[in-house]
């Protein structure tokens, strides 16, 4: 009997040791399994924070990006407007190329109409006149050629973008704002007025 009582002792040792190395071992578990989650919620905390920092240097790419195409269409707008500013003078300086020769010449055109007009045509200096005629008629064609035009408005209506008027008469035979009479003619090159009319212009009263 005392036996049984000695192996009864030493088996219940046993299980409560057992129970203790399990109970010991479900404790390390718990503690690893606790550690493994920590450690798992850190990972995925340091993934978080990779993954937000790859997103903000997406985002500052994307930025800079659009920045650098704002510029580029900046400079692009501006370099086309300067190309059609330049062109567009360019063009007008073409259009308007003979202006200054042909400013140096309409005195000298006044000069020979003014000798023409003040001579009497006999038969000694007809020849002359015939001469300076010619030379007059050959300067008007050449500059017609260049796009010259005689502003001689007499009868017309008074026109300030093309006439100057230097006298004013009431002629009651003829509208008001008519041009009476031209003292000096006006030329225009192209679209372009050089040299305005000089005229009388008449004025009536109104009732």
């Amino acid at each position: 009997m005392p036996v049984e009582k000695n192996n009864i002792k030493e088996n219940h040792g046993d299980i409560e040791n057992k129970e203790k190395s399990e109970k010991l071992n479900s404790e390390e578990e718990k503690k690893e399994n606790k550690k493994g989650l920590e450690k798992s919620e850190e990972d995925k905390k340091e993934e978080q924070t990779i993954e937000q920092i790859l997103e903000a240097k997406v985002l500052k790419l994307e930025e800079d990006l659009k920045m650098s195409e704002d510029k580029y269409l900046r400079l692009y707008a501006e370099f086309e407007n300067f190309k059609k500013r330049k062109n567009q003078e360019i063009a007008t300086n073409n259009k308007y190329k003979s202006q200054d020769i042909i400013s140096k010449l309409i005195p000298s055109i006044d000069n020979l109409e003014r000798a023409i007009s003040s001579v009497k045509e006999n038969d000694e200096n007809s020849q002359i006149i015939k001469g300076v005629k010619m030379v007059c008629e050959g300067v008007m064609h050449a500059l017609s050629e260049e796009g010259v035009e005689v502003i001689n408005p007499t009868g017309q209506e008074f026109d300030p973008n093309y006439h100057q008027a230097v006298l004013k008469e009431e002629n009651k035979e003829k509208e008001s704002n008519t041009i009476l009479e031209t003292f000096q003619k006006g030329y225009k090159l192209k679209d372009r007025v050089i040299r305005p009319a000089m005229v009388k212009v008449n004025v009536t009263e109104e009732k």
